[in-house]
């Protein structure tokens, strides 16, 4: 399974809240694993879940109309601690892009670093995807990695992400793949200036 990203066109789920923290994204108690998998399940676990484990009929998860491979959110996504989890836990859940008009710099790092994209839109445009979404569940997003673009019902925003994460994400490269894939050139450095 490949790790890339490039273009999704999906549907989406959206989280219409601010400042959704990491601890609500995945609350503490679940942090003892040491591997990426499994956070999935327990994603937004207090917001989804009555204490019994049953679904919250209201939260939008729960939702059989809301899926796809985008999360949207509302302003000030991610703050709060610095747990990786929290990406991993969207990741896991199925998600590759998650949307906001502000993320928090850990959360942004920690998703980039896990093939999670986040894309930084404008409040309005935020608003016109909210909107879209709640007109139609079947609403489709498009994000466009290489053009760093985002649209939906026709209208389009660029987006900003960093040049290296941008490669890394379209290669589907870690820090190490990167530099393996630039060896022949680290190689060639070395040779001219040794």
């Amino acid at each position: 399974m490949s790790k890339s990203i490039n273009k999704i066109n999906s549907t989406a789920v959206p989280l219409n809240l601010e400042n959704v923290d990491t601890d609500q994204i995945i609350p503490a108690r679940f942090l003892k694993a040491t591997s990426r998998e499994g956070f999935g399940e327990n994603l937004f676990r207090d917001w989804r879940y009555n204490s019994d484990g049953t679904p919250k009929k209201d939260f939008v998860l729960n939702n059989p109309a809301y899926k796809g491979k985008i999360l949207v959110g509302g302003k000030n996504f991610g703050c709060g601690s610095s747990r990786e989890h929290a990406a991993w836990a969207i990741k896991d859940a199925g998600f590759d892009v998650v949307v906001s008009s502000f993320f928090a710099d850990i959360f942004k790092n920690n998703a980039l670093n896990n093939f999670l994209l986040p894309v930084t839109v404008s409040d309005a445009f935020l608003t016109k995807i909210f909107a879209a979404i709640e007109k139609d569940a079947a609403a489709e997003i498009k994000v466009d990695l290489e053009a760093q673009t985002i649209s939906v019902n026709g209208e389009s925003e660029k987006f900003e992400i960093n040049n290296y994460k941008k490669t890394c994400l379209l290669n589907g490269y870690d820090d190490i793949d990167y530099l393996l894939s630039i060896k022949g050139e680290i190689e060639a450095f070395e040779k001219a200036h040794s």
